[in-house]
């Protein structure tokens, strides 16, 4: 839709950065310049409002640290000091140490590092995946976040679709935990607002008194990492007082009475004191959930942060079959809907995956300053992985080797970027063509560029394709252009005509089973049988101590705070933390930091014999005792050291998949002089 004016216009477009709501956007451009960017109604379920974060973004684009040109370094790594060069000059210097790297170490020391930072179909796993194959690079374990949900949504549902958004305002109980609606998937909001309005009940479970659970009727704050007991207890309830759908189990289930068995010993009374809550919070929460429909459980990403992770989302998600809740509209669940869409993304890139060694992103910093068999060449994009990822000192002396040749392709110039020996400017998804989905609306839209890319900066798909080239790795007749591309990745879903006339003529379309699918209605799970699996053998296999065994507390007498970093209304991940200079506090409970001498503004070190976080203290009553809270995203210029919440967290990994344990971190505060 264009203006009135010939300098103005507006454009649609989508936001594909990583949150689940996938919103529909009008950005308004004024002289080739993006001047706003708001809500739009083409997806239904954003109805036309937007999160700060996006609506900010144009002060990504035009901000002082937006990379206009290619840098190479010219002084010490991590001095942020560079010098500007040509696309050509740039591209040259990467492909010659690629060839150097390959030719004297092979494939397997060149290790990419991407995650989130563009959740689009087109900017990753298409021509940067092929460069990479064709190397025979190392691999990557993308398992910084929600490898353990995936697998136990997996191992149980077959990662089945659940509950829609709209669905909500259905449902008569709904129970959101470990997740905050309010700062990530804001759109699903409103729908708990109609719901309650209409008489629904509303349970939160959660460490902090997060905004919904401010106004929920039951609010269950549990120690971090005992998710898994309160689930086990609540199952254990379910069967003991005839709660459970013995029927429903029969004709749809396996894994039932091992999953009754293995609930057995956690009593009402001890998950309390393991979790640290009333024991009659866990009994008033079982009774209404058995006795409430349609129920829906809004699991969120916090959840698997921890030890038992991947058990503890099992556990949850294996409530509404235990109790019956599905079969109705507003009842089930709703951990991730990704798989609504099931593109094949092998299909753009043409090569199988090389056998090369496996590198868990949680523990890159390990493998970073390993002296066997050492990374000589890492190639970063879509990621910072020195704000986002476990061990952050491990993974900053990893960056400073003398040894290692680091590539980072990105907007701005980020933590990790200034530790890089040549830094090459990506455009924005306000810049070039993108085709994404979300993973709690069940959309996949189709965007445009809305300006065309500012100073020198390139998209993934043409540098990462211009490197195949350059070092003699393209093949004839593969897809090349991004409409071969994107008609790949359509054609790989059984109705890519369909898709992709949608698309075109509206920019958005939805999955064959519609926008709002009821299970064991309009879907069943994805399991091989078409089962649920609530003790799934590979699951059981996998777990350390099998599947929803209960591995306690590494708090310490040394260490007794247990450090949650959650997302904050600020930044997605790390993104967009440039905007945001100001010094951040860590929050502590009343009594916490009353037997430590702390008062709000006084400065503190956080710390334990990983490192240190100093920065200043902020007394916070909506945090449960024993509990600290630094936010997820910080950069160095948000504390006074440098340093985050990340440089406190330990590579230990989730019983399932390898995920990260960002709230297993344990920490002593103290009042600095």
């Amino acid at each position: 839709m264009t203006s009135d004016l010939s300098s103005s216009k507006t454009v649609a477009s989508a936001c594909p950065l990583d949150c689940p709501d996938h919103c529909s956007l009008e950005v308004t451009v004024e002289d080739g310049r993006v001047t706003r960017v708001d809500g739009s109604r083409r997806q239904p379920a954003t109805a036309g409002f937007i999160c700060t974060k996006v609506r900010r973004f144009p002060r990504r684009l035009y901000g002082e640290d937006r990379l206009l040109h290619p840098l190479v370094r010219r002084g010490a790594k991590g001095s942020g000091d560079f010098r500007p060069v040509s696309w050509d000059d740039a591209l040259e210097r990467v492909a010659e140490e690629i060839r150097r790297v390959h030719e004297r170490w092979g494939g397997e020391a060149i290790l990419p590092v991407s995650y989130g930072g563009s959740n689009g179909y087109l900017s990753q796993d298409t021509t940067d995946a092929r460069l990479f194959r064709r190397l025979g690079a190392r691999r990557l374990a993308r398992t910084v976040c929600a490898a353990a949900t995936t697998r136990a949504a997996d191992g149980l549902y077959g990662r089945m679709p659940g509950v829609a958004y709209e669905d909500y305002a259905e449902a008569r109980l709904i129970v959101v935990w470990g997740a905050n609606p309010s700062t990530s998937g804001i759109h699903l909001v409103p729908f708990i607002r109609a719901a309650r309005k209409r008489g629904a009940r509303l349970v939160v479970v959660d460490p902090r008194r997060v905004p919904l659970a401010a106004q929920a009727d039951l609010h269950l704050a549990p120690r971090p990492g005992s998710d898994l007991v309160l689930a086990l207890a609540v199952h254990r309830w379910l069967f003991e007082h005839g709660a459970a759908d013995l029927d429903f189990l029969a004709r749809h289930a396996t894994g039932v009475d091992e999953l009754r068995r293995r609930a057995a010993p956690w009593t009402v009374e001890r998950a309390a004191a393991e979790a640290g809550v009333e024991a009659r919070e866990i009994e008033a929460f079982a009774r209404l959930y058995a006795a409430t429909s349609p129920a829906v459980v809004r699991c969120g990403w916090g959840v698997e942060r921890n030890r038992n992770g991947g058990s503890a989302v099992a556990a949850i998600l294996a409530l509404p079959a235990v109790a019956g809740k599905f079969g109705v509209r507003g009842g089930g669940f709703t951990l991730s809907n990704s798989s609504a869409w099931r593109l094949d993304g092998e299909r753009p890139i043409g090569t199988p995956p090389p056998s090369t060694p496996v590198v868990n992103m949680n523990r890159l910093g390990r493998h970073l300053v390993a002296p066997d068999r050492p990374i000589r060449l890492l190639f970063v994009y879509n990621a910072n992985p020195l704000a986002t990822l476990p061990e952050q000192e491990t993974v900053r002396a990893g960056l400073l080797r003398d040894d290692l040749f680091t590539v980072v392709f990105d907007q701005v110039m980020t933590d990790t970027a200034r530790h890089a020996d040549v830094v090459l400017p990506a455009t924005t998804f306000l810049e070039h063509r993108e085709l994404s989905r979300g993973y709690g609306t069940m959309a996949l839209q189709q965007a445009l560029p809305a300006v065309p890319p500012i100073g020198q900066a390139r998209s993934n798909h043409d540098v990462f394709g211009e490197l195949c080239r350059r070092l003699g790795l393209s093949r004839p007749g593969e897809p090349e252009t991004l409409d071969d591309v994107a008609r790949s990745l359509l054609d790989g879903d059984g109705d890519g005509d369909a898709t992709a006339r949608a698309l075109a003529d509206e920019g958005i379309a939805f999955p064959p089973f519609g926008r709002r699918p009821v299970a064991f209605v309009d879907l069943r799970p994805r399991t091989a049988d078409g089962k649920i699996h609530l003790l799934p053998e590979a699951l059981d296999r996998e777990a350390p101590e099998g599947l929803y065994a209960y591995r306690p507390d590494p708090a310490s007498e040394r260490f007794p705070l247990a450090l949650i970093s959650p997302a904050t209304r600020r930044t997605i991940s790390s993104t967009l933390g440039e905007l945001y200079r100001q010094r951040v506090a860590v929050e502590l409970h009343p009594d916490d930091a009353a037997v430590r001498g702390i008062r709000s503004g006084d400065r503190v070190r956080v710390w334990n014999e990983l490192g240190e976080v100093r920065c200043r203290a902020r007394i916070a009553g909506d945090l449960r005792p024993g509990v600290a809270y630094l936010p997820k995203g910080l950069w160095s210029h948000n504390t006074d050291n440098g340093a985050t919440a990340n440089a406190l967290v330990p590579a230990d990994l989730t019983d399932l998949a390898g995920g990260a344990c960002f709230n297993d971190a344990r920490v002593e505060i103290e009042r600095l002089g």
